[in-house]
């Protein structure tokens, strides 16, 4: 948050586990048995040689018709066997479609398996406040995070594309552990990012210069050690990688990866540390990567007004500006609560998704808009060149203190850190952490504003995931 805005937010701290039973279906293999059908007639003759007419002893129509009769019995019975055994035993799952067997789907209906479309999963902020940090250090001294949110790793590993926002520094003990207000994450908190499964990851924030050059240096190294990603963008130890395009490819669409800040809580002490958005800037990235041969182009944008609902001007030329360059998606996030989703006519007559914010993701803020967000989800389309089938999977971010805690502001009392998903909350739970409100006013908050551009994003639950 910026400087100005601090005493307004001091009750609204600023930016910055029950596992889901997705289990494969078990498998046997398809056994066949082989044996010799012999057929009652081979047992049957009148020591002639078969079945004769007694007057000509020549083969008759009858002993024909048996034949052919008992032959489509045994065909018939051979081929019910074979389609109740495979309806019995399919075939192995693969680890892509283990859990739609398990949620009875259809590997169709799984994106991260489609043959024409690519799945892609998005998160709000993760944010080490001093309460998650405390949280998660262990008795030796490291820190574990990953048991907070336990219950979304299957999910993760279903989306193809798993986008997560690390707004903050991860330099790691040697440059002192804080949360609130100039944060420094255990490197940790980039580790555990990783085995959640975050694979697309923006590091482009205010905060990125809350410390120096030396902790963004030492952030990236650790971003550095995740396998398995797909791309990281926002933070720089380097001119070269500030003037950087990332790409990946998956299922042979290639894909470039632009991430920026519009603003940053502290000047930044060089022209490279962070990306900081400006037209000229992102008109120049986006149009190399056009060139070459990127087919999607997804943009992080760290842009907005704190603890607002509401998608300022700005923002909305912004966007324009991005749509009319031939952007594919907008990731937006800095507000750290939901915002509108729509989709924009970029010049050239695209169309470009825009998510204004994401909301949170891990985090101790107190405001209910703060804990209840979710995961947006889509599916880019091989055929088309679009991202489709917009939907949300409501989370909630719970912790405990007491009313008195609540009461002084205690921002290290919070307790009992657990990431959940919506459908697994209970009022008690939300009335335990003195948050005042109901789980269907926040449903119906979240469903009101997602869709207040036109566009129809439905809520789900993991069953229709």
């Amino acid at each position: 948050m910026q400087f100005q805005d601090m005493r307004r937010t001091r009750k609204s701290l600023p930016d910055s586990q029950r596992p889901v039973p997705f289990k494969a279906s078990a498998t046997r293999p398809l056994i066949a048995a082989s044996a010799t059908y012999r057929s009652p007639l081979e047992n049957r003759g009148n020591g002639n040689g078969g079945w004769l007419d007694r007057a000509t002893r020549r083969p008759t129509v009858r002993r024909t018709i048996c034949l052919v009769i008992v032959g489509v019995l045994v065909l018939g019975l051979a081929a019910f066997a074979v389609v109740h055994a495979v309806r019995k035993h399919p075939a192995p799952a693969t680890a892509a479609n283990a859990t739609a067997q398990n949620k009875g789907s259809t590997a169709a209906e799984t994106p991260a398996t489609s043959p024409t479309t690519i799945s892609l999963l998005a998160t709000g902020d993760f944010i080490a406040h001093d309460s998650v940090n405390n949280a998660a250090k262990k008795a030796d001294g490291t820190y574990d995070y990953l048991p907070m949110m336990a219950d979304f790793t299957a999910l993760f590993k279903q989306s193809d594309i798993r986008f997560c926002n690390d707004p903050i520094l991860n330099g790691g003990a040697q440059f002192g552990i804080i949360g609130y207000p100039k944060f420094n994450s255990p490197t940790e908190f980039v580790t555990d990012m990783g085995r959640l499964g975050c694979n697309l990851v923006n590091t482009a924030s205010n905060h990125s210069f809350d410390k120096t050059q030396d902790v963004i240096s030492a952030s990236v190294h650790a971003w550095d050690g995740v396998p398995h990603m797909l791309a990281m963008a926002g933070q720089n130890r380097t001119q070269a990688e500030h003037d950087a395009i990332h790409y990946f490819t998956i299922k042979g669409v290639k894909f470039a990866f632009l991430a920026y800040t519009t603003y940053s809580n502290t000047a930044p002490q060089n022209s490279y540390g962070v990306n900081v958005f400006t037209q000229d800037f992102a008109k120049q990235q986006i149009s190399t990567a056009r060139q070459s041969g990127a087919q999607a182009i997804i943009v992080s944008m760290r842009w907005g007004t704190e603890y607002s609902g509401q998608v300022n001007a700005v923002q909305k030329q912004d966007a324009q500006f991005l749509a009319d360059q031939g952007v594919d998606l907008v990731l937006g996030h800095g507000p750290h609560v939901l915002q509108t989703v729509t989709q924009l006519t970029g010049s050239g007559g695209n169309k470009t998704t825009v998510w204004y914010s994401l909301g949170n993701f891990i985090n101790t803020q107190e405001p209910p808009e703060t804990l209840f967000s979710g995961l947006a989800l889509m599916q880019y389309d091989i055929k088309t060149k679009q991202f489709i089938a917009p939907r949300y999977l409501p989370v909630y971010m719970h912790y405990e203190w007491t009313a008195a805690q609540a009461a002084t502001d205690t921002i290290t009392a919070r307790n009992h850190l657990h990431l959940y998903l919506l459908e697994d909350a209970t009022q008690a739970m939300i009335d335990s952490q003195q948050l005042k409100t109901t789980i269907a006013a926040q449903k119906q908050r979240i469903s009101s504003t997602l869709n207040a551009d036109g566009l129809t994003i439905p809520l789900i639950t993991s069953k229709d995931y």
